[in-house]
């Protein structure tokens, strides 16, 4: 029995010593997984004239550290902040993003209302540097103080430590990781009383839209004045181009019409681009529409009279359209458009030409109208960001492209039904029958084919929306209107007056 207690002795004793053997890498790991430093910050002081007045303000950029709930760093979000001297708790503040999914806001912020903005020509390559950077005379601050924020993946903004940042990457996790953000903010700088913006291009739109459920759908409300959308994309479904779905035809025709009249493509053409719209529009809606639905059922006297018209509308020849079955795809009208000159339009701003490899392909070679402006704001926003603003980082500015994996799954819909139709749309609904302070400012561009005006008025012409609070503005360039100087002005007005009237 002393020999069997022994060993149960001895086998206890050997367990004990493996067992601390196997805890002791893991206790050393977590030992000397390194401190978390504390946030990078860059604060500078600043004056300049915008709209006319002087302001004095001051620039904060660098991190914010979005945590779990025992307090643990879990991501940086990188934001520059422009505040104005005086600390007037009830200026307005606005916070502004730009899309992708996974694009900084270097476009919105060194484009169009940030103090500073790069110089292009408009409509052309912009070749190589240097990239002049001038004072914009533009920028909103005159009525609003400004935040710049770059989500997860974007800008420099990253995910901390072990945590993976396709956590953020998705349209409800992008938009609850911009909400708690924007809480932060507002705690930090004691600005919950102020009247509140929120502002995006693009897929901002989209973000704008799920924002807006976060802030307001839930019981700690941030109630909002204001969403500012800038080429607007909410309804997926729609626009999705698939096989069977017929409506992103509808859809896309009056940016076709729109951009054969620029190119002076459009048969009998009417004074103004406005009224191209317009007949596109009526058209898309009406017998097109109808002969779409039809299908295979359409009949040959039916067809040859939209064949007709669409080719007119479209600049395209009667041919072309019969072969592609009154069905003409963007990226086929990029490439046919202007193909008797050896060149394709922009996806972007179709107001911006290219030469591709040779004629004789589909679609284009590349989007002529994003290679010709991206050099250019990359510079103008690392150089403005680590020389003006001082900001220190051995990190390189991910100006788009910087996720993958994004989850189009929206919170709060169940259903096979809700997974294959996305759309955002019913949250702005819901949050102007449940605000009614809230309005909505929409801005699009006639030649934009990335978020079509037409997808953008379809979107928010359903049933549910008070039309009276959503206000249009329509600008003659494309998806980034403001690269067009008198857009620019004309923009900044139009924000300028949406955020001061009341």
């Amino acid at each position: 029995m002393r020999l069997t207690s022994s060993l149960a002795a001895l086998a206890l004793a050997l367990s004990a010593t493996i067992a601390h053997a196997q805890d002791e890498p893991k206790k050393k790991d977590e030992a000397t997984e390194a401190p978390v430093p504390a946030p990078n910050v860059s604060v500078t002081r600043h004056k300049g004239v915008f709209g006319g007045k002087a302001i004095s303000y001051t620039a904060t950029t660098g991190e914010t550290y979005l945590k779990d709930k025992d307090g643990k760093p879990l991501a940086a979000i990188y934001a520059t902040s422009y505040v104005k001297d005086g600390g007037d708790r009830n200026r307005p503040i606005t916070f502004l993003y730009n899309g992708g999914p996974g694009s900084g806001s270097l476009w919105l912020h060194m484009g169009a209302f940030g103090p500073k903005r790069v110089v292009l020509p408009d409509a052309q390559d912009d070749g190589a540097p240097p990239y002049p950077l001038v004072d914009n005379a533009e920028s909103l601050l005159d009525v609003t103080d400004l935040v710049f924020i770059d989500p997860v993946g974007t800008g420099f903004s990253h995910a901390i430590g072990k945590k993976d940042p396709k956590d953020y990457w998705g349209v409800s996790a992008d938009a609850k990781s911009i909400a708690e953000f924007i809480r932060l903010w507002l705690n930090d700088n004691g600005r919950w009383s102020s009247p509140k913006y929120i502002g995006g291009e693009s897929y901002g739109t989209t973000r704008s839209v799920a924002l807006i459920n976060e802030l307001e759908g839930t019981y700690n409300d941030i109630a909002v004045n204001g969403i500012i959308l800038i080429s607007t994309i909410l309804d997926f479904g729609a626009s999705a181009e698939v096989q069977g779905n017929e409506m992103p035809y509808i859809l896309n025709l009056p940016s076709m019409a729109t951009t054969a009249w620029y190119h002076k493509r459009m048969g009998n053409p009417p004074a103004t681009v406005a009224e191209a719209a317009q007949q596109a529009r009526a058209f898309a809606t009406g017998p097109y529409a109808a002969a779409l639905l039809k299908g295979n059922q359409l009949s040959p006297q039916e067809r040859a009279s939209v064949r007709t018209e669409l080719a007119r509308l479209t600049g395209l020849s009667e041919t072309f359209v019969d072969h592609a079955d009154l069905r003409v795809t963007p990226g086929r009208f990029y490439k046919e458009l202007l193909r008797d000159q050896g060149l394709s339009i922009g996806r972007l701003d179709t107001r911006y030409t290219g030469k591709d490899y040779d004629a004789a392909g589909e679609e284009p070679d590349n989007d002529p109208s994003f290679y010709a402006i991206d050099g250019a704001y990359t510079a103008a926003m690392n150089s403005y960001a680590r020389d003006e603003l001082k900001y220190r980082t051995d990190r390189s500015y991910v100006t788009i492209g910087g996720v993958s994996g994004w989850d189009w799954k929206l919170q709060g819909q169940r259903g096979r039904d809700s997974e294959v139709y996305a759309s955002v749309a019913p949250y702005l609904g819901k949050a102007l029958r449940e605000n009614s302070g809230l309005k909505v400012f929409v801005g699009q561009g006639w030649y934009d084919f990335a978020t079509p005006f037409f997808g953008a008025e379809f979107a928010m012409s359903r049933t549910g929306f008070d039309a009276s609070r959503i206000h249009y503005h329509y600008y003659d360039a494309g998806h980034m209107m403001y690269v067009r100087p008198d857009d620019l002005r004309k923009l900044s007005a139009d924000i300028r007056a949406f955020i001061t009237t009341r």
